[in-house]
């Protein structure tokens, strides 16, 4: 290594004085994981001694590990693996020093971390990736890239990425992988779901068909239902997230009847300006999210409270039915389309009483038409479900996407106020 004049030696060894001087330190960042070969990047100034800043110095652990004449330094240190408390100091003309501490933890693993996006998440287009990469290798990561279902996307030289990739509807397998200068080279997959075509505000839309359904049948009336009550109020304010929530009323005196409001989005009926007449657009949707906030009033009286999407088209008939069957089973059940039965899942339905509450359910469409409940999120937490039930037979004539939400009533029918906001399906 260089040395110090004896000019310069002898202002080091001598007592310090206060100084008013910086050390900025670009490389490595305080607090971070490192391979085994650590690069430092650093410069100092100050402002109190005229003569300027005479070497720059490194300490690892107490000891002095490098010297540089100067106001920079850029080299590299091998440091061993655990955590090191690393100090680059100045020292100037005039007899005054000034450092910057680092705590720093040295791995020999490599690895590639991704903040950005999450595993498994769905995600809107442009997609954020954020991540970073480590590496064993002494001479450094040269490249992280970023494949998109088996094609490199993007590639930035370095350790790190911080893009925005525009990203088709759907679900897609990605991979951020870095390669280093010794021919490593290390990977991280990131499976993510693409938002489609979002529909949004549902709860506030006309057009909205509303049904009792009279125990113990369950026969669909109208007007005519005798021992079953319901009502419908748009553009409430309160309690309201958006500020145009939509109360649904339900009561009667015939213990557990239901009442089922259904709105068509798609095809025939539409209510968003999208018939379908040439009978396209369905075939092409293979993934759905249903997502809505629902406030409870009164849980200690709510039997079920029932979500469901469908499509209707070339005689098959599907119906994503999930509910909350609070009084009975206490779980989360799902619809099967050929038994016409519910069937119940693991996943308990703890909804907030007199609150809000975030629901959203993810399925697909397989290319069989076969029905696939992906998942349910409450409140933020997610369970996965992955049940699979087979279509049901239609007429033929029947075109379309519908959205459905049901309240079902308890053993004594007992009068049941709930609230929908901020409710929306995306397709792709």
């Amino acid at each position: 290594m260089r040395m110090f004049t004896n000019a310069v030696m002898l202002l080091i060894l001598a007592a310090s004085l206060p100084a008013f001087a910086t050390v900025v330190v670009s490389s490595p960042a305080n607090g971070s994981t490192v391979g085994t070969s650590v690069q430092f990047v650093a410069s100092a100034n100050t402002t109190t001694c005229s003569k300027g800043v005479a070497a720059m110095g490194i300490y690892v652990d107490n000891s002095l590990d490098y010297v540089v004449n100067g106001i920079s330094l850029n080299t590299t240190l091998s440091l061993a693996t655990g955590k090191h408390l690393a100090v680059v100091q100045e020292w100037d003309y005039c007899g005054g020093a000034t450092s910057a501490p680092l705590t720093l933890t040295v791995s020999t693993q490599s690895g590639v971390s991704v903040v950005s996006p999450a595993n498994g998440s769905t995600v809107s287009s442009p997609a954020a990736y954020v991540a970073t990469a480590t590496t064993a290798c002494a001479k450094g990561v040269a490249a992280t890239g970023i494949y998109v279902d088996d094609q490199l996307t993007y590639v930035a030289q370095g350790s790190s990425v911080n893009t925005q990739l525009t990203l088709p509807g759907g679900s897609h397998k990605t991979v951020v992988q870095d390669w280093d200068n010794c021919g490593g080279s290390a990977t991280a997959i990131v499976n993510v779901n693409v938002a489609g075509t979002t529909l949004s505000n549902l709860q506030a839309l006309g057009g909205w068909n509303q049904w009792g359904e009279l125990a113990p049948v369950y026969n669909i009336c109208t007007s005519s239902c005798p021992g079953i009550t319901w009502s419908m109020y748009q553009h409430v304010s309160s309690p309201s997230l958006s500020g145009n929530a939509t109360q649904f009323n339900m009561g009667g005196t015939t213990p557990y009847s239901d009442v089922l409001w259904s709105n068509p989005l798609i095809g025939d009926g539409t209510t968003e300006g999208l018939p379908d007449k040439a009978h396209t657009l369905l075939p092409s949707i293979h993934n759905m999210t249903v997502d809505t906030d629902i406030y409870v009033t009164n849980l200690a009286i709510t039997q079920d409270l029932e979500f469901d999407i469908n499509l209707y088209m070339n005689g098959i008939g599907m119906e994503w039915g999930t509910e909350c069957n609070h009084l009975a089973d206490g779980v989360w059940d799902i619809w099967n389309n050929v038994n016409a039965a519910w069937v119940p899942t693991t996943i308990p339905c703890s909804l907030n009483n007199a609150a809000w509450n975030h629901v959203t359910l993810q399925v697909q469409r397989e290319s069989n038409n076969d029905l696939l409940y992906q998942s349910i999120t409450v409140n933020g937490v997610t369970h996965t479900i992955n049940q699979t039930v087979a279509p049901f037979p239609v007429p033929s004539g029947w075109w379309g996407m519908t959205v459905n939400y049901q309240m079902d009533g308890n053993y004594n029918q007992s009068p049941n106020t709930t609230y929908l906001d901020k409710t929306s399906v995306t397709y792709w």
